[in-house]
């Protein structure tokens, strides 16, 4: 890293951060363990465990640019190398190869409790924090009060940190960070342990620094907060950037890769499971039940049935009828059930029911309920029910589907076999998502958010 120069960040134009095809390269080791020293020498492996048995890089190549005054975002998976990237840029740790430059006072708030020794109390431990960012015993004494009472700590700034909460932690760090007037924040995704209040200061703060052209580096995985901050972001993955730019333009990319993620995922488990239930013999009821079985909201997870009709395919289908398991909130869905009768019936109802991930029942119907009557079913036939909306709450959602006789006997009973999920941008609570809308009147003013 470059030495900082505090008066080369001024200016709007010039860049506070900068990474030129930056690389770093972690060493594994062994992975066995010892059980002590003296057995680790007798068995002469001591030195062998503590060889690099490969490497890991977590940064490939990553060239970086962010302008003095800007607010950036960094996004991305767990393991992307965000983390690293702000190590790399508070100095923390060095790259294998490339250049990182900052120009101006850093002040980092990259990991819970930092910096910070559990055994003094709150007190001493801003004035080392302080001096380690900078400033002169003088300058935090002027500051101390204002730190105190931004961290909301006054009642325990005299008591040892390791008593603290994580969330003292995180509020104490924070206001040091900030109060040293630093010209470079590197904020982690420390505020996720913080309270609602708290969390509206430190995004008070964040708009203050952008006023005074202050320069923002953040990591985090809300990305409400990226669209609503950041002049600019950018994803990472696998320690390479695979869009960079506007925030609302990177997080639709991510967000996108993550839904694709998801699909194969829970593609694939449903397709396994099908596999297995298929190849299993017929049940004629559910062996994990003791009392009615007619009662399949107490089943647990498995099929039964005598298998004289057979659902033998189960798919859901998004608006342009293609299979998928990830849905946005409203969008439509499509359940179609592949059936093969193995003699002709005519005595036969299909029956869907949608359970979240608690497994309460969403919504159940059949075509019975629906006023459908039976009439005969030969050979292979195809059964779609189409929800017009799926106003869901943003989760995880199981889906039973059967197909049974009027009186509830089962032909094939599919029970929390097949998976969905729903995606939100707004986080609601509950189950259902009704439309709505808001109206206002009289003497109140209200805007929306952005």
């Amino acid at each position: 890293m470059t030495p900082f120069d505090s008066s080369s960040g001024s200016a709007r134009g010039t860049a506070a951060i900068e990474l030129a095809n930056v690389t770093k390269v972690y060493r594994r080791y062994g992975s066995r363990h010892f059980a002590t020293l003296k057995s680790a020498l007798m068995k002469r492996s001591l030195l062998s465990e503590l060889e690099p048995r490969e490497t890991f890089t977590a940064l490939k190549g990553l060239s970086l640019r962010v302008p003095a005054g800007s607010t950036f975002g960094l996004i991305g998976r767990n393991g992307s190398g965000k983390s690293t990237a702000l190590k790399l840029v508070a100095g923390i740790t060095k790259p294998t190869s490339g250049t990182v430059t900052v120009r101006g006072r850093i002040s980092a708030l990259i990991e819970l409790g930092a910096g910070f020794h559990p055994e003094i109390s709150g007190r001493e431990n801003v004035f080392i924090n302080g001096i380690m960012l900078g400033l002169s015993k003088r300058e935090i004494e002027k500051r101390f009060d204002e730190i105190v009472e931004f961290a909301e700590l006054e009642g325990f700034i005299d008591e040892p940190v390791k008593t603290y909460s994580s969330g003292m932690y995180m509020r104490l760090g924070f206001s040091v960070a900030i109060h040293v007037n630093p010209d470079v924040l590197l904020v982690d995704e420390v505020l996720a342990v913080g309270d609602e209040g708290f969390t509206h200061k430190c995004l008070d703060k964040f708009a203050d620094f952008k006023r005074r052209g202050k320069t923002v580096l953040l990591v985090t995985h809300a990305l409400n907060l990226v669209e609503r901050l950041c002049d600019e972001a950018v994803w990472l993955d696998a320690g390479e950037p695979r869009a960079e730019g506007d925030p609302f333009r990177v997080t639709a990319a991510y967000v996108s890769d993550v839904e694709r993620q998801e699909e194969r995922f829970l593609a694939t488990s449903d397709a396994k499971v099908q596999q297995e239930t298929a190849a299993a013999p017929a049940a004629a009821e559910p062996t994990s039940l003791t009392g009615d079985p007619s009662d399949m909201m107490q089943a647990a997870e498995g099929r039964w049935g005598s298998r004289v009709v057979e659902i033998s395919d189960v798919a859901l289908l998004d608006s342009q009828g293609q299979p998928s398991h990830v849905f946005q909130s409203g969008e439509p869905l499509r359940v179609r059930l592949a059936v093969h009768a193995r003699k002709p019936v005519e005595d036969f109802v299909f029956g869907v029911a949608i359970f979240n991930a608690d497994g309460s029942c969403v919504y159940g119907t059949n075509t019975q309920i629906d006023d459908f009557e039976p009439q005969s079913l030969t050979g292979d036939a195809e059964v779609v029910v189409m929800f017009e909306a799926m106003d869901l709450i943003e989760g995880t959602y199981k889906l039973d589907v059967a197909v049974h006789k009027r009186d509830g006997v089962p032909y094939d009973y599919h029970r929390l076999l097949h998976t969905f999920r729903i995606k939100s941008r707004a986080k609601d609570v509950g189950i259902y998502r009704p439309k709505h809308r808001w109206t206002f009147g009289g003497d109140i003013t209200v805007a929306p958010k952005g």
